[in-house]
């Protein structure tokens, strides 16, 4: 059965104190036996320094997003200097968000991301905040979009096929696979192979615009597109442009999502060595890096693909961006397999993070089968974790059918996260002036950067409900789908933190609490009992 929320700050208060950093440890006085619970205790090879984290976090971020979105870019504004713009905006974004986490990441230093900063701010009611994110992360915290973009492009570099075909998929099932497996069974070389894939990632991108220059240059197979002919004029060609308000909104949620990825280290933090050094200087370095990458892969992608092909490329722009480049050739076309290889790395990213997450979500008795999705065993790996991200990666793959899934999957990933961080921004806001919180940081974030990040998400949040100029339908499924998906998922966060907080204690008569205690050496032990309502 499922165990009601209930953290160790609830519960081992009579015993324990806070350490300033979110987390509790014992009295020296108390007799606390760790032998009982499950013990989580991480060696040193197993803990990422600077320069694994720098990797964790630009495997994320450097996903399908550059090679796939900016078609969709283009097509929402029918502008090549409004698109490069948008990536600029992104970018900067990306930086205000950044700055929030580290504020938060360096007082809490302790893996699951925003689910400790919104217990730290919103404590009332109890737990709400909490399920609602659980919610959010767990049902829509997938690698389904790059999945399927990985299938794609092994299908296009094996016989130039563009089509989404649930052979894409099958493939896109095989990679997911891998990656859970990997991080379960063998989580040093999980660890290890995102390392390579990261610096194999950097590589593509510095190829991408490298080439791009040459073809500025006028060195490719086709003719000048002259896209930066009057690059700011709006235009509406065929498939492009037109799209109002709506589409302006869809276009920075397709940007956000490809530079998702900032916050990963912080699922991470326990699993990392001295976290707070290491967080401050890997963070920049990785963002800052993408930032730059991105915006001159934009620029040349522009330099030798026409708008028109651009807009109808799909996820395939950087396919035909080599195509353009190199010719028709073999070789040419066996290029898309390395942007494969870097949506490998992003799924092998986002589901080592995700897990983490899912077995928080355990350890402190928030989920049905608690024990279970909070162990590590049998690999010392959140081996069950692993397996739920699996499970919701591979339904949300299969689901829709073939067609434009793929944009759909990455609104319907990014969009409730737009409602999370405009909370957990706005959270930062109250404890900056409520005295009362005692909030301090190694970090903090300027007042002007947190309005910013914190209306930049409400407007990302409120904007899909406007509905576009134009077909209503135009990607193929209503426009309000994944606004009114994304928003159902977190109140039915709210649906579970009512029946698991309130209705099921009242008719057992009892709870399942989880205490977290923390040694001094650092080892995390998780135990569960039973607790009477009153």
């Amino acid at each position: 059965m499922g165990a009601s929320p209930n953290t160790s700050d609830d519960n081992v208060a009579s015993k324990q104190e806070h350490d300033g950093s979110g987390t509790t440890k014992p009295h020296d006085s108390d007799n606390v036996s760790l032998g009982s619970g499950e013990k989580y205790a991480y060696t040193d090879d197993r803990k990422m320094g600077i320069i694994g984290s720098i990797f964790l976090i630009l495997n994320k971020m450097i996903g399908t997003g550059i090679f796939s979105t900016p078609s969709s870019i283009f097509k929402a504004t029918g502008s090549v200097g409004v698109s490069l713009m948008l990536w600029v905006i992104g970018g900067f974004l990306t930086f205000c968000g950044l700055s929030v986490w580290l504020e938060y990441g360096l007082a809490i230093p302790r893996s699951g991301g925003e689910k400790n900063y919104l217990e730290r701010v919103y404590r009332h009611p109890k737990y709400l905040a909490t399920c609602m994110l659980a919610s959010q992360m767990i049902l829509l915290g997938f690698s389904s979009g790059n999945a399927l973009a990985f299938g794609r492009y092994v299908l296009y570099a094996a016989n130039g096929e563009l089509q989404d075909t649930y052979k894409a998929r099958a493939i896109g099932v095989a990679c997911t696979t891998f990656a859970v497996v990997l991080h379960a069974v063998f989580p040093k070389w999980g660890i290890r192979l995102l390392n390579v894939l990261g610096v194999f990632k950097v590589i593509i991108l510095v190829f991408i615009v490298c080439s791009g220059f040459a073809a500025l240059a006028g060195h490719m197979h086709v003719p000048n597109p002259h896209n930066f002919d009057n690059a700011f004029a709006i235009e509406s060609g065929e498939g492009y442009g037109g799209g109002g308000a709506y589409a302006y909104s869809n276009a920075l949620l397709n940007i956000v999502y490809s530079y998702k990825g900032w916050e990963n280290a912080n699922y991470v933090l326990s699993e990392i060595k001295s976290p707070r050094r290491t967080l401050t200087i890997a963070a920049p370095i990785a963002v800052g890096g993408v930032t730059i990458l991105y915006v001159l892969a934009n620029v040349a992608y522009f330099a030798a693909v026409p708008k028109s092909e651009i807009a109808s490329s799909d996820v395939l722009v950087a396919a035909l961006f080599f195509k353009n480049i190199f010719g028709d050739s073999a070789g040419a076309r066996s290029l898309p397999v390395f942007v494969a290889l870097s949506n490998l790395g992003n799924v092998l990213a986002v589901s080592f993070a995700h897990a983490r997450l899912n077995q928080e979500l355990g350890k402190e008795g928030m989920l049905p089968l608690s024990r279970l999705w909070g162990s590590n065993k049998p690999f010392n790996s959140p081996s069950a974790s692993l397996f739920l991200h699996w499970l919701v990666t591979i339904i949300i793959l299969l689901a829709p059918p073939p067609g434009p899934a793929y944009n759909f999957l990455v609104n319907l990933y990014t969009y409730p996260g737009a409602w999370i961080n405009g909370f957990v921004g706005a959270g930062l806001i109250y404890l900056h002036y409520a005295k009362s919180e005692n909030w301090t940081s190694g970090w903090h974030t300027p007042l002007p950067v947190l309005v910013i990040f914190t209306l930049l998400n409400a407007f990302l949040a409120l904007v899909p409900f406007i509905p576009p100029e134009g077909d209503w339908n135009a990607e193929g499924y209503p426009y309000y789908v994944f606004p009114v998906v994304g928003c159902s998922v977190l109140l039915l966060g709210a649906l579970y933190w009512a029946l698991w907080t309130k209705f099921w204690p009242w008719v057992r008569g009892h709870k399942v609490v989880a205490e977290r205690i923390i040694s001094e050496d650092g080892t995390e032990v998780i135990r569960y009992r039973n607790v009477k309502t009153e």
